[in-house]
Order: structure tokens, then sequence, then C-alpha cells
């Protein structure tokens, strides 16, 4: 007996249930805005030095009315084919533009060059303005643009680590109202930045409580979801993240202005924080804290809702109290972030999770944070990568029904690391593979976060859920962090970035198989059942059960004989 058979009681998954999910998944369209914005917000327009009074400088050449384009050349230096972003002539070259395109570049390096003293003139086709553009993130700066998205992972990190265990100690739904509120709030006021320090501390707040959402949305929805409907639940789930990521491209899209853009992907989260009071807080957390009657409460109104009036009276605090008894005696223990360490079960299921949510998350925004380098419209490239997470989703939900959580979790690791160290062989002129291969790889790591987040939510117990699900995001965040960084790399050896993704995403799949599997097992409530579950004795208990079996299996069929008449 325990909360799942509760849970069974009022409706099992009923229309409160499916209200529920429905109620905090609807936020999730904006997650995939929140944490891949910078690929808009921070895009690199094309760009070159600023020739002050271009226009009158022709004049004095006596040309006939051409246009800047056609002039540019005897100003700028080519790279290539193209214009340099980052250099000028000291002096017109206005030779340059009588001779043929390979002429002129032969005599570009005889003339004298210096960098941009007089800012920047961005192309205004793909955005018409981004943090890049109005704070000049380019050239010797554009290490900035990067840093803007390791200061916002450092906010979702902080927030991590403090509304996981706060959300613990006050409850899910207080936090999860609460991160609406500073998302909408600091997140719209983001748009307001007069400098990029202000830019850069918003995003860092705003990032804060996005793990406050995420955290927090996820166990409100594990904690009422009844055993059999866990991986059902997760998967829908994530797709409404899923669909976010091609949103963001079509709002993207259509407003081009990073401005705009914040305050469309944040003041929705105000009318998020107004409907959040209907939340429930989880009855589990409740009885744990020595709140029952709040926790009767909360079934009954559930019991209602799902046309199960008539259990109103059959469950009582008395009959609440006997099914969760063990789980109230141990919740009389003080838990911190140590227990998740303390026992060896508990240590090994942490140092093993810490490992797969750090690889998942490095690989993932390796991939999906650096979209231009792939030569094709940046609109397009977000929608594709969107898009392979419908798929790469609907085979990660039949693996971990069918395979269970650790075969998934390991299988997308491996299959990952495969597909990015399989790009590092492919020539560059073959772009349309190249990005084949990244979208593939894309893909598994999707379905890798998919099974991470629902398998964390069932190894760890109740009584330190939200924090071991803190902690374990905590170690994602490094890992988007991380990746921006290797991304600069590239400039010094191409092929790093790949083979440092592609490492941590295969030894990160070998470690998966040392976690336990937990297909249809009731979740745990205390580091006890851990123990018990998982740990030798745990193990011990199950052989002596078995060995029992086969013993009774034994006398039985032995009985059976000796009944049988003798045939003459």
């Amino acid at each position: 007996m325990g909360f799942a058979d509760l849970l069974n009681d009022v409706g099992g998954f009923g229309r409160f249930q499916w209200i529920h999910v429905a109620l905090l998944s609807i936020p999730s369209l904006l997650m995939a805005s929140q944490n891949l914005l910078n690929n808009f917000t921070a895009g690199v327009p094309g760009h070159y030095c600023k020739i002050p009074n271009i226009t009158a400088l022709a004049e004095t050449q006596n040309l006939s009315e051409p246009s800047s384009a056609e002039i540019l050349p005897a100003f700028i230096p080519l790279e290539g084919s193209k214009l340099s972003r980052c250099s000028r002539y000291t002096t017109a070259q206005w030779h340059l533009l009588h001779q043929n395109a390979s002429h002129a570049e032969s005599n570009t390096t005889d003339a004298e060059t210096e960098t941009c003293q007089d800012g920047w003139t961005y192309e205004r086709t793909e955005f018409i303005s981004t943090i890049v553009s109005e704070w000049d993130l380019v050239c010797k700066l554009r290490s900035l643009k990067q840093m803007s998205q390791t200061i916002y992972m450092g906010g979702v990190l902080a927030g991590a680590i403090i509304f996981g265990g706060l959300s613990d100690r006050f409850g899910r739904k207080a936090l999860l109202i609460w991160s609406y509120f500073q998302l909408a709030l600091l997140g719209s006021f983001t748009a307001l930045s007069p400098s990029y320090l202000a830019y850069c501390t918003f995003r860092f707040l705003t990032g804060m409580s996005v793990s406050g959402v995420i955290l927090n949305a996820a166990s409100l929805k594990v904690e009422w979801i009844p055993t059999e409907n866990r991986t059902l639940v997760g998967t829908i789930s994530s797709f409404f993240f899923t669909f976010g990521q091609v949103l963001l491209a079509g709002v993207a899209y259509s407003l081009k202005d990073w401005r705009y853009l914040h305050v469309a992907v944040c003041s929705p989260f105000f009318i998020f924080f107004l409907y959040s009071w209907w939340y429930s807080e989880s009855a589990r957390w409740l009885v744990l804290n020595g709140r029952s009657d709040e926790a009767l409460k909360q079934l009954h109104h559930v019991a209602r809702i799902n046309g199960r009036p008539e259990m109103t009276k059959k469950i009582t605090l008395e009959v609440l109290q006997s099914h969760m008894r063990k789980e109230i005696e141990s919740s009389k223990t003080v838990y911190t972030a140590y227990d998740l360490l303390r026992t060896p079960v508990m240590r090994k299921i942490s140092m093993c999770i810490v490992a797969v949510w750090f690889s998942t998350s490095f690989a993932y925004y390796g991939l999906a944070m650096d979209l231009q380098k792939f030569g094709v419209n940046i609109y397009v490239m977000q929608i594709i990568f969107g898009a392979v997470d419908f798929p790469a989703k609907l085979v990660a939900l039949g693996m971990l029904s069918f395979f269970g959580r650790r075969m998934t979790q390991a299988s997308c690791l491996l299959a990952s690391g495969a597909v990015i160290f399989a790009n590092i062989f492919v020539p560059k002129d073959m772009q349309m593979v190249r990005t084949t291969l990244a979208v593939l790889g894309k893909g598994f790591t999707s379905s890798s976060f998919t099974c991470v987040y629902l398998y964390t939510g069932e190894l760890y117990p109740t009584v330190i859920r939200q924090t071991g699900m803190g902690f374990a995001s905590m170690m994602a965040r490094v890992g988007s962090m991380a990746a921006p960084a290797v991304l600069i790399l590239d400039e010094l050896f191409p092929a790093f970035p790949s083979i440092v993704y592609g490492g941590s995403a295969v030894v990160a799949g070998i470690i998966a198989f040392l976690l336990p599997e937990t297909l249809d097992v009731p979740l745990p409530d205390t580091v006890e059942d851990v123990e018990e579950k998982w740990g030798q004795k745990g193990r011990s208990f199950q052989k002596q059960v078995a060995s029992e079996s086969v013993a009774l299996e034994g006398v039985d069929k032995t009985r059976g004989e000796d009944e049988k008449p003798d045939v003459l």
C-alpha cells in the first residue's frame, strides 16, 4: 500500500490529470524560446567597416551615381570573394574599381589596412536588430556574443541550485508561481536594457526563473501521475518543448528585432502566472512535510474532478496516513544535498545521472546554438532542428515503453556520439551531408533529454526528489555553459568541438548502463526505498524470493505426483 493506491482510488489518470498536465505543459511552448533565443537575439548580421561620407567621396571621383555596394571595394579589402568584416583601407583604392575581380584581388594585399575606426555598417536582411549590431559585438568583441549565452546558462545553473532546494522546503506550487512571475517581469524588462552589462544581468536572472519553471512543473506532473502513465505523460509533455522550437522560428522571423522578440516570448508568462493558482500542490510533498490535512483536501478535490465523489468519504485522514506511514516516519529526518551521496545506491545513481545530464546538455546546445555555421537560412534551420524532435521523441516513447529507461538512455547517447564523430570525416564542401548528420545528432540528444527528465524523477525519492532534480539539472547547465566556449575553439582546430561533444556523449552512454531500471516500478518515497529496491539488500531479497518460489514449485510438483493414483 502507498500513495499510488490512493491515486488509483481517486480516478487514476482522470480528468484532473489531463487538465493538470495540459496547463503545466503549455508554458513549455516558450521554454525553447528562452534557451535558444540567443540564435536570433545575438545573430551576427553581415557587416563591414563603416565609411563616413562615402557618397561625397564618390562624387569627388566624378563617378556616375554608383551605388554604395559598387564602390565599397575601393574602401574594404576582399577576403576571398567577400568584403572583409574587420578591416578597411587607410586610403581609398579607386583604381580597384576599374580592374576586373581577379586583378583587384591580387592588389588588395599591397595597400595598407586598418581596423574599423568608425564602427560598422550592418546588413538588415536577415535581422533588423540584434545585440551584436546594437553594441558592436564583432571582430575583437565577438566572444561577447557567446558570453551572453554562457551568462544566461549560468543563471539557469544558479536557479537549479536555489529553486531545487527551496521547492523541497516550501513546495512545488509556490516556487512555480514565483518562477512564472520572475520570468515574465525580468524577461520583459530585458528588452529595455540600455547596455550589454544590463542585458546580461537580466538574462542571468531570467535564466534562474527558467530553472524554477522546468524543475517544479516536472515534479508536479510526476507526483500526480500513476506509475503506468508516467512514460506517456513525460513524452507528450516534451512535445510542447519541441513545437516551441518551431514556434520560435516563426516569431523570430516575423519580428527580427531583439527587443520585440524578448517581449514576445516573455510577456505570456504573466498569463501563466495568473492561472497557476489553480494548480494542486503535490499531496505526496504535503504529507511528507506534516501537512496531511491539506493533502487530504487535495485528494478529495482530485476525486471530485475525476468523477469519484464517493471516495471523499472513504479516504479519511487515517486512511491517508496508514497508506503513507513509512514515508511519514522517514520525513521526520531533515534531508540535504549530502543525502544524494550519503548511501551507496544514491551515490551511484547521482554520479551516473550527473554524467548523463552533463553530456546530453553539452552535446545538445553545442549543436543547437550555432545555426549560422550551416550556411542555410537561420529560420529554416531552426524549423528543421525543431521538427526532427517529433520523430526522435516518438522513437524515444516506443523505446521507453518496450526496452526500458536504461537501454533507451544509453542508446540515444551512444547514437548521438557516433553521428557527431561521423561528421568529422565528411568534407566541408558536402554541406548537405554535414547538415543532415548534425540534424540526426540533435535528434538523438533530444531523445536523450526526453528520457533523462523522466528517468531522474523516477530514480530519486519524493523526500529529496527536487533536490536531486536540481543537482542533476545543475550539471546540465554546466554542460550548456561549456558548449558555447568550445565552439569558440573551432578556429584553432575545426574538428575539436565535434571530438569533445561526441566523446562526452559516448562516455555518458556507457555510464548510463550502470543505472537501475525503473520501468513499471512505483516511485520511491524515501532514501530507504531506493536502497531496498536497488541496493545489495534488495537484490538479496529478490534472490531469496526467487529461490523460495522455485522451492515451492518443486514441493507442489512433488505433492501433485504423490497424489496421482497408481496405474494398474
